[in-house]
This record gives C-alpha cells, sequence and structure tokens, in this order.
C-alpha cells in the first residue's frame, strides 16, 4: 500500500464522520507522514513534506500496519499493546481516532 492510497482511505473515512476537532500525525517513519487537520471542516488530509507539523497527537505505525487497520484487519488496541502502534500525545484523541476508524 503507498502512502497515497492511505491519504485517500483516511480522507473517505473523514467524510463519513463528525469533525475529529484536532490535529494528528501520523507518523510512517521512513515511508513519510500524513497530517490530520480535523480542526475544520471538511478535514485536511495530505503527506507531510519536510517536517511534521505541530499536532495533538502523533501516531507511530509501520506504512503496512496504517494498511491494515483501515482495512479492519488490525486492531487498534492490540496494535498500541505490541508495539506497532506508538502514541505521543493525547491518548483521548487517539481514542476518538480509533472509534472513527473502526466505523
Amino acid at each position: 500500500m503507498s502512502l497515497e492510497n492511505l491519504v485517500e482511505q483516511l480522507k473517505s473515512q473523514a467524510a463519513m464522520n463528525a469533525p475529529l476537532g484536532y490535529r494528528v500525525v501520523f507518523d510512517l517513519g521512513d515511508d513519510g507522514a500524513i497530517l490530520w487537520d480535523g480542526t475544520g471542516t471538511p478535514a485536511e488530509i495530505a503527506p507531510v513534506d519536510g517536517t511534521a507539523p505541530e499536532a495533538d497527537t502523533t501516531l507511530r505505525f509501520g506504512l503496512d500496519d496504517l494498511g491494515k487497520l483501515l482495512e479492519g484487519n488490525l486492531d487498534p488496541t492490540l496494535a498500541y499493546m505490541t508495539g506497532k502502534l506508538k502514541i505521543e500525545g493525547s491518548m483521548g484523541v487517539a481514542m476518538k481516532l480509533a472509534a472513527m476508524l473502526g466505523d
């Protein structure tokens, strides 16, 4: 799965939910990063060029693990408990986002 495909999947999920109200960075290591700016309507979701912007929460994944999560093949709680997902910042924002992506 490519970074562009993940961005499109996140945009699709965002369109089906109420505004998140926060800024979240999906840090995919060497594969790049994606910013979900849910402070406006509609949410702005795009790859990050250069330095990661300021965010309420940063989620660190592997590219494949984020793809599995978006496809419903990886539970976010299990990913966190097994170390496939690392969270920096607000755990509440991460939980709200997990609920949105689970729809």
